[in-house]
């Protein structure tokens, strides 16, 4: 219901976004942070009727996309978990000066598939140490990976667990070993949990956000895509009332 009010509100008001109608059909290459991955795929779906320009959307760690940005992947855009990398990509002259901005606030949860595993207060669920692997990101690779050990740090349960992580490439992964049961619970971006496609079972605790770093997540132009129309206006289409509902009906927060 939510995704088809979100529809018939996109149709009648994204046409009106600068640069959005007078862009000509086109193909836009967009890298996106894995967290993102199902919020994206709608936001294209949305764009894409009204514009008629086709997004092709790659997903993956932002690590490894920055990597390949950097060795010269054709992507036109990027949908970072983070603000670093776009912004050390605009430092590298690799992006466009002045089109950086965030586009979702990224919120945590701890999720285990039990649905009487964690209450109130997942801390507790941490201390209970009644389990033999927790999951997270690869801080080396993943934002969300470095939110969750802030969080066991500010918690001060880091060095304690520390024989019981086990690490997913990005958040997908991750949360992929939790929902298999191959680690008991995890940290995993709250938007795959209460995902309007297909929420998480289980029990989650929505990790307060003074235990982490803001995850602010950027989006930028990169050079592949200065001189495209569609892809400038993907950018503007971002930042409109339509996008943001759908953002945040996916457990993002929107500025």
């Amino acid at each position: 219901m939510l995704r088809h009010s979100l529809a018939r509100l996109a149709v009648a008001g994204i046409m009106s976004i600068a640069g959005i109608a007078a862009a000509k059909a086109d193909d836009i290459l967009v890298a996106v942070a894995a967290n993102f991955a199902e919020a994206s795929q709608d936001l294209a779906a949305l764009y894409e009727k009204a514009s008629g320009n086709k997004v092709v959307v790659t997903t993956g760690a932002t690590g490894k996309l920055y990597a390949q940005i950097s060795a010269g992947a054709p992507f036109q855009i990027l949908l970072s978990a983070d603000a670093k990398t776009p912004a050390k990509l605009a430092d590298e002259k690799a992006a466009v000066a002045g089109t950086k901005f965030t586009y979702a606030i990224g919120k945590l949860a701890l999720w285990s598939a039990d649905p009487k595993r964690i209450g109130a207060d997942g801390a507790a669920a941490l201390q209970a140490d009644d389990f033999q692997h927790l999951a997270i990101a690869n801080p080396d690779l993943a934002p969300y990976g470095v939110a969750a050990r802030e969080t066991l740090q500010s918690l001060g349960l880091w060095d304690k667990l520390a024989t019981k992580i086990v690490m997913g490439e990005n958040i997908g992964q991750t949360h992929s070993m939790v929902a298999t049961g191959n680690a008991e619970l995890g940290f995993v971006a709250l938007s795959a949990v209460q995902s309007p496609q297909q929420p998480s079972e289980g029990s989650f605790w929505v990790v307060p956000q003074d235990k982490f770093t803001p995850i602010r997540q950027d989006a930028i132009l990169l050079n592949a895509g200065a001189d495209n129309a569609a892809a400038r206006g993907f950018l503007d289409f971002l930042k409109s009332p339509e996008a943001h509902a759908l953002i945040e009906s996916y457990g993002y927060g929107v500025e």
